[in-house]
């Protein structure tokens, strides 16, 4: 994969790939607003990826994925994460921070693919790439899928639903997907 650009690049690219989502919806009804806003938020959620995590982006940066690391002792959000939030989600902050919160124990990757781009296998690649990594360690992933096609994308990928799927968000929200692929020995 190529070195990742910088996180304004790759907030926007998110921001577009995920901007009709259903979950954005439930973060921002009005999409004008959603598409001032989302870049700066998923600024903050890049930043960490590139600090603590992996980040492999496309050469034409049409599609990016961001893997957290997890479980005991993985880093937390950057001191003043708050305020950042604030900073960039206001008057939405306290939509963001109830998102935040119920993705807070699961959420450990990102996978966003422009819209031109949807459809054309780039998301598969960067997938392989990554499990490639994981299947040599024996260590296993975890995501949640934000839409039925996000949800088949990742089945096709060898991950499964978890129990408790879907779960939905506070307040009448939308469902996500919690999903886990166990490391392949087929490497």
């Amino acid at each position: 994969m190529w070195p990742a650009p910088p996180t304004s690049t790759l907030s926007h690219l998110i921001a577009d790939a995920f901007h009709s989502l259903a979950p954005s919806r439930w973060l921002i009804a009005d999409p004008e607003a959603r598409r001032r806003i989302f870049p700066g938020y998923f600024r903050l959620i890049v930043a960490h990826g590139m600090a603590a995590g992996l980040v492999h982006t496309t050469p034409s940066r049409d599609a990016v994925a961001l893997w957290q690391p997890a479980g005991p002792g993985a880093p937390g959000p950057e001191p003043g994460y708050g305020q950042q939030l604030a900073a960039a989600t206001a008057p939405w902050t306290g939509r963001f921070a109830v998102f935040d919160q119920a993705l807070e124990e699961h959420h450990l990757a990102i996978l966003a693919v422009v819209p031109r781009a949807q459809g054309q296998g780039v998301g598969s690649v960067l997938l392989n790439a990554r499990h490639r990594d994981l299947d040599r360690d024996g260590v296993p992933a975890y995501l949640e899928a934000s839409s039925p096609r996000a949800r088949d994308l990742y089945q096709r990928h060898g991950y499964t639903l978890r129990p408790d799927a879907p779960f939905c968000l506070p307040g009448g929200g939308p469902p996500l997907w919690p999903m886990w692929r166990e490391p392949s020995s087929h490497h």
